[in-house]
């Protein structure tokens, strides 16, 4: 129930409030006027549930997109610390425990940088992270000197290889979303729609009984609004904001690499 009450909390706020006082507003300047109009319906599907819908699957389909790359991301790592774990014929080093650490700290660095969109450390971070990136290359030339094979050390640089790809491809979905301009064009229609449409729903107002004439202006409002902050919510997978994101948990994945 509380998770309920909080999905609830992301898509109906405050701006859902505000747009509807105005929409009801309106109406009620608009019957008291007489000024009435039978705008068509199908204007809103053309001009503003179509384009918003389809922002909503192409921020969905870059979230599953995301996930995927995730997924990459963790399995190679974890492979590369088990090959320096396994692998070696002694067990006298360290290399465990110095990848397990630069896992550790690459993904902290991931997820301070694609949670903020503004972050101002963004390229300390990321000049940091290729830093980490070059070390855990460096890292696994020093299994040659613990025995493994020459073919083995290039299966872990192909490793290490398909991981910064998948960091790359995280950060492209991160920085490249769903064109500005079709999101401004959205919420402009979304948050003026439900006033400027005043004079359809006072046309309306004696098709209802006493006390619901106003039922159209809230429904309209609350829900245009509600799908403008689901797309909100799924721009970012990345912020740990919205219910569907995606959450990179350095403590868990280290906890499990024993």
């Amino acid at each position: 129930m509380k998770r309920i009450f909080r999905s609830f909390s992301l898509i109906i706020n405050y701006k859902t409030f505000i747009i509807t006082a105005l929409s009801v507003i309106s109406t009620y300047v608009c019957f008291r006027l007489g000024l009435t109009a039978k705008f068509p319906d199908m204007l809103v599907g053309v001009a503003i549930v179509f384009p918003v819908v389809f922002s909503i699957g192409s921020a969905y389909t870059r979230r599953e997109t995301a996930l995927q790359r995730f997924a990459d991301f963790k399995g190679h790592v974890i492979a590369v610390y088990y090959a320096t774990r396994d692998w070696p014929g002694s067990k006298n080093h360290d290399l465990p425990g110095r990848v397990k650490q630069i896992i550790f700290e690459m993904m902290n660095l991931m997820r301070e940088m694609f949670k903020d969109n503004n972050d101002p450390k963004w390229k300390e971070h990321e000049t940091k992270i290729y830093h980490l990136f070059s070390q855990l290359s460096s890292l696994t030339m020093e299994l040659r000197e613990q025995g493994v094979q020459s073919g083995e050390i290039s299966r872990i640089s192909q490793y290490v290889s398909k991981i910064i790809i998948a960091f790359d491809n995280m950060k492209i979905i991160h920085n490249y979303r769903t064109p500005v301009t079709l999101r401004a064009y959205s919420k402009v229609f979304i948050y003026i729609f439900p006033i400027i449409y005043g004079p359809y729903f006072a046309s309306t107002v004696g098709d209802y009984s006493a006390s619901l004439e106003y039922v159209m202006p809230v429904l309209y409002s609350f829900i245009l609004v509600s799908l403008d902050n689901i797309q909100d919510h799924l721009e970012n997978p990345f912020d740990d904001i919205g219910e569907d994101d995606i959450t990179i948990d350095a403590q868990e994945t280290i906890e499990h690499l024993v």
